[in-house]
C-alpha cells in the first residue's frame, strides 16, 4: 500500500523552536552589535541620534526577519496552504525579539534615561551577554555538559567579540 504523504509531495521542514531560538537570537543580537557599530561610527552622540538609531535597528531586524522567513517560504519547493507564509513570518520572532534589548537601550538614550554618548558600549556588552546566554542556554537544553555548555556559550559571544574589534579597528 503507497504511503499516502507520499503522494502529498515533500512537505516542508517543521523548524524545531529551540533551533528558532538560537538562529534567531544569535543573527538578532549580532545585527545589533553590527548596527549599533555602524550607526554610531561619525559620532553622533545626541539624544536625536539615539532615538533614530533604535527606530533604525527595529526598523533592521523586522526586514530581516522578513527576507529571511520569505527565504524560507520560497525554498521550500512543496504546495503551501493558504497561511503557510505568515506561519513561515511568525517563525522569525527570535531574530526581532533578540534586538529588541538594544533597542531598548537606544531609545533610552535618546528620551534622556541616561546619556547618549557612550551607550554603545553598554549594547556591546548587552549583546555579548545575550549572545553567551543563549549559547549556554541551548547547548543546555541539548543535555550538553556544563563545560561543553560554557564553551559553546564563550563561542557565541565571541561572535559579538569580534564585531567589537573590527569596529575599533575600522574606526
Amino acid at each position: 500500500m503507497a504511503d499516502s504523504t507520499a503522494a502529498a509531495g515533500p512537505q516542508p521542514r517543521a523548524h524545531d523552536t529551540r533551533e528558532a531560538v538560537l538562529f534567531g537570537g544569535v543573527y538578532g543580537a549580532v545585527l545589533a552589535c553590527s548596527m549599533v557599530a555602524a550607526l554610531t561610527q561619525y559620532g553622533h552622540t545626541s539624544e536625536a541620534s539615539r532615538r533614530y538609531d533604535a527606530l533604525w535597528l527595529l526598523v533592521t531586524a523586522c526586514a530581516s526577519a522578513l527576507a529571511h522567513g520569505y527565504a524560507h517560504y520560497i525554498a521550500e519547493r512543496a504546495p503551501h496552504r493558504r497561511w503557510d507564509a505568515l506561519h513561515t513570518l511568525a517563525d522569525e520572532w527570535p531574530l526581532v525579539t533578540a534586538v529588541l534589548p538594544t533597542v531598548f537601550l537606544l531609545a533610552g538614550a535618546g528620551w534622556g534615561w541616561w546619556p547618549p554618548k557612550g551607550v554603545e558600549y553598554p549594547a556591546f556588552v548587552l549583546n555579548i551577554v545575550i549572545l553567551f546566554g543563549l549559547g549556554l542556554v541551548t547547548a543546555r537544553w541539548s543535555h550538553r555538559s556544563w563545560p561543553a555548555s560554557v564553551l559553546i556559550g564563550a563561542l557565541d559571544a565571541l561572535l559579538g567579540v569580534i564585531v567589537v574589534v573590527a569596529n575599533a579597528l575600522i574606526k
